[in-house]
């Protein structure tokens, strides 16, 4: 681009950062929010701020929460014998839209002993019986399933993870609600 667009220029490099946004949507992205709808853009700035400014991770068990405990967390409702463990935040929003699972989750994206101690707190604190592993199948997922497992050290622990129907390497936030459903329910014992 010539010179002299540098704001615009800057605008469309941000939006290109964007997972799944190449150069010729991030173009009309900027274009768009600038000229097109510019109260859209700016409210869209002030979303994306306020996000950043109050949008943290609970206190328990890793997901997103605007305050220190989620509502998940403290939703005195949900059933506290069952936790779901995920590999990123992402995935308890695919959960939670499809309203299939209303016990409590723990978010593993590391394998530290402080992680590994946070969620042994969490079984014992909430009585848990069952662990249910959703993690994106592959050797690698399999390893940390049997590396958790062996870790937590509750015997009376019940392990599963959720049946196969999740394609191998695919995230779940790009499953349809019918595969995801039914790799739910279909879960199996590790």
């Amino acid at each position: 681009m010539k010179k002299g667009l540098e704001k615009f220029n800057e605008l469309v490099d941000a939006f290109a950062r964007l997972p799944g946004v190449g150069k010729k949507s991030a173009q009309r992205y900027a274009y768009f929010v600038s000229l097109q709808d510019s109260f859209g853009g700016l409210k869209l700035a002030q979303s994306i701020e306020d996000a950043v400014r109050f949008i943290r991770r609970c206190e328990c068990c890793g997901g997103l929460s605007e305050d220190e405990i989620c509502d998940i967390c403290s939703d005195e409702n949900r059933d506290k014998s069952k936790l779901v463990i995920v590999e990123s935040p992402r995935d308890i929003l695919v959960f939670e839209q499809n309203a299939i699972y209303d016990g409590l989750y723990f978010v593993l994206d590391d394998l530290s002993e402080q992680a590994l101690q946070k969620l042994r707190s969490m079984i014992s604190k909430n009585g848990i019986n069952e662990v249910i592993f959703a993690f994106t199948p592959g050797l690698n997922s399999d390893a940390i399933m049997l590396f958790t497992q062996e870790k937590l050290g509750f015997s009376e622990l019940n392990f599963s993870k959720i049946a196969q129907g999740v394609p191998t390497g695919v995230s779940l936030e790009n499953i349809d609600m019918l595969s995801l459903i039914k790799a739910f329910e279909s879960r199996v014992k590790t």
